[in-house]
C-alpha cells in the first residue's frame, strides 16, 4: 500500500508541475503545431488529392500522385544530383570553414578586419550574389566569357570560347558546378563563425596540458581540438544540410532555365512540377518525399556523430 501511495503522490506531483509549466510551454507548443506539424500534415493530405489548376480540391486519388512521381524517368537522375549537391556543398563548406576558423582563432594583424570581411557574403542577398555570378558567366556579354574569348586568341586549348557565345550557365555540368561554388561561398560565413565560437570555447588549459605532455600540433588538433569542436561541427552540419537540401534561389537562377529536369535537384523539380507541368498533387508528393529524406538524413547523421561522454557534458 505504501508503494501505491508513493506512486500516486509522484503522479499528483508530476501533474501539478506540468500544470504550472503548461502556461510557459503553451506558446512554444502552439508555434510548433502551427509552423511545423500543421503544414506537414496538410502537405501529406494534399499529396493524396487531385488538385485542379484553379486550386479546387476534386477529391482523393490515393497514391496515384506518388505513382506518377516514381514513374517519372527523370527522378533517379534528380535524386543523384540532389545527393551530389548536398554532399559536395556541405562537405566543402565544413572543410574550408575549419581552415578559416583555425586561422581566425589565431592572433595576427588585421584579424578584426578579416572577420568583418567574412560577414559580407552572409549579409548580402543570396539572390543578388547568384545573379552577379550568373551575369559574369553569360555568353556574349559576360565578363568571364569576354576574358576567355580574348585569351582564346593566344591559347589554342581555349578555342571553344573564340566566338564568344560559350554559355557556362546554359549547359550541364558547368551551370551545376557554378551553383555549387556559389552555395559554398554563401555558406562559409555562418559555418566559419559557428566553428570559431567552438574554437573559443575550448579551455586553454587542455591545450597547454597537451603541449606540456609533448604532443605535436597535428596530434593536438586531431586528438584534442576536433573532439572539442564536435558540438559546433554537429550544429553547423545539420543546419547546412537542411539549408542546402532545400536551397532554391541559387539553383533556380543557375539551372532553372534549362528545359526538362536534367539540371534539377528535388527542390527545383518540385517547383517545375507545380509551375510548369501544372501538377500540384505530384509536387506535393515530392515535397513529402523531400521531407522524409531530410528527416532520415538528419537522424542518420545524428546517430553517426553521437557525442563522446565528457565532450558535451
Amino acid at each position: 500500500m505504501a508503494s501505491d501511495n508513493q506512486v500516486k503522490q509522484r503522479t499528483r506531483s508530476g501533474a501539478r508541475e506540468l500544470g504550472r509549466a503548461l502556461p510557459w510551454l503553451a506558446p512554444g507548443i502552439l508555434l510548433i503545431v502551427g509552423v511545423v506539424l500543421f503544414p506537414a500534415g496538410f502537405m501529406i493530405y494534399t499529396s493524396t488529392r487531385k488538385i485542379a489548376l484553379s486550386g479546387v480540391d476534386k477529391g482523393s486519388v490515393g497514391g496515384q500522385n506518388y505513382q506518377t512521381l516514381f514513374a517519372n524517368p527523370s527522378l533517379p537522375g534528380v535524386l543523384v544530383r540532389t545527393v551530389i549537391w548536398v554532399v559536395v556543398v556541405v562537405g566543402a563548406t565544413i572543410l574550408i570553414s575549419l581552415l578559416l576558423a583555425h586561422l581566425l582563432n589565431k592572433a595576427f594583424p588585421g584579424r578584426r578586419f578579416v572577420r568583418l570581411v567574412l560577414i559580407i557574403p552572409w549579409a548580402a542577398s543570396v539572390l543578388m550574389t547568384t545573379m552577379v555570378v550568373y551575369y559574369m558567366f553569360q555568353p556574349n556579354y559576360g565578363l568571364v566569357n569576354n576574358l576567355m574569348m580574348s585569351l582564346s586568341q593566344h591559347f589554342d586549348f581555349l578555342s571553344a570560347f573564340s566566338n564568344g557565345d560559350y554559355g557556362f550557365t546554359k549547359r550541364m555540368p558547368q551551370a551545376f558546378i557554378l551553383a555549387i561554388i556559389v552555395a559554398i561561398f554563401v555558406s562559409l560565413p555562418f559555418t566559419t563563425y559557428t566553428l570559431l565560437a567552438g574554437y573559443q570555447a575550448i579551455p586553454q588549459d587542455i591545450l597547454e596540458a597537451a603541449c606540456v605532455d609533448g604532443a605535436r600540433q597535428r596530434q593536438i588538433y586531431f586528438s584534442v581540438v576536433l573532439p572539442q569542436l564536435r558540438p559546433a561541427l554537429t550544429a553547423a552540419s545539420i543546419i547546412n544540410i537542411i539549408n542546402v537540401f532545400n536551397s532554391f534561389p541559387i539553383l533556380k537562377v543557375m539551372t532553372g532555365a534549362m528545359p526538362g529536369f536534367d539540371a534539377d535537384t528535388t527542390t527545383t523539380m518540385m517547383f517545375k512540377l507545380l509551375q510548369i507541368n501544372l501538377q500540384p498533387g505530384v509536387a506535393a508528393a515530392l515535397s513529402v518525399v523531400n521531407f522524409i529524406i531530410v528527416i532520415v538524413v538528419i537522424a542518420g547523421y545524428m546517430w553517426l556523430v553521437k557525442p563522446l561522454k565528457g565532450v558535451d557534458d
